[in-house]
């Protein structure tokens, strides 16, 4: 159910569907897990963490923490973000999940104006994922930290890596690309005319 509440393109209708699996069986994991999900989906976070905590308490799972990172930084709270980030149940996790905790503080040290410490956060992971699934998403979110300090074609290369690696387009990668290549071509064209002598023309 989870898995097809996060594919629907119809929000409110799953949002109706998940309400309903919650009012008929809500000490379920799945069902919490479903609603959270549906909220996140639609920028509710106060909500998804409610029901993320949820799950935390029914299951004794805390495989939705990168989630609840997120809801946090959703709500403005980057002070809460990074203690979640920091907990012991953090230390627990599995790899992938390590790994999108790592990206979610990354955007946090942006979000708080922090643009090296959000470089930094990743520069230990991303010769480390190579062919595993979450490759392009550690790729691209270090390419934006780049891009954030001003490394522009150091981002470039980053995000031109992410986009190889991602078969599922989950990133909007090749865009990112293309758009630092646009900036390129329109800076040349600039620095091209400015060249130009006076009457040339």
């Amino acid at each position: 159910m989870v898995a097809a509440l996060l594919e629907a393109e119809d929000l409110d209708g799953a949002l109706a569907h998940a309400e309903t699996a919650v009012r008929r069986a809500g000490r379920v994991p799945a069902a919490r897990e479903a609603l959270g999900f549906v909220a996140y989906r639609m920028g509710d976070f106060a909500r998804a963490l409610t029901e993320f905590r949820t799950v935390r308490r029914l299951s004794g799972s805390s495989h939705l923490l990168p989630l609840m990172v997120d809801c946090e930084r959703g709500l403005g709270r980057p002070a809460r973000a990074l203690e979640l980030l920091g907990s012991p149940e953090a230390r627990q996790l599995g790899q992938e999940e390590q790994v999108e905790l790592l990206i979610v503080g990354s955007g946090i040290r942006r979000d708080m104006g922090q643009p090296q410490a959000a470089v930094l956060a990743l520069q230990g992971q991303v010769d480390k994922v190579g062919n595993k699934p979450w490759a392009a998403r550690v790729w691209y979110a270090y390419a934006d930290a780049l891009l954030e300090v001003g490394r522009d074609d150091d981002a470039r290369a980053w995000f031109a890596k992410a986009a190889v690696a991602d078969q599922d387009g989950e990133t909007d990668a090749i865009e990112r690309v293309e758009e630092l290549d646009g900036v390129r071509l329109e800076e040349v064209a600039i620095a091209e005319g400015e060249g130009e002598a006076p009457g040339s023309a």
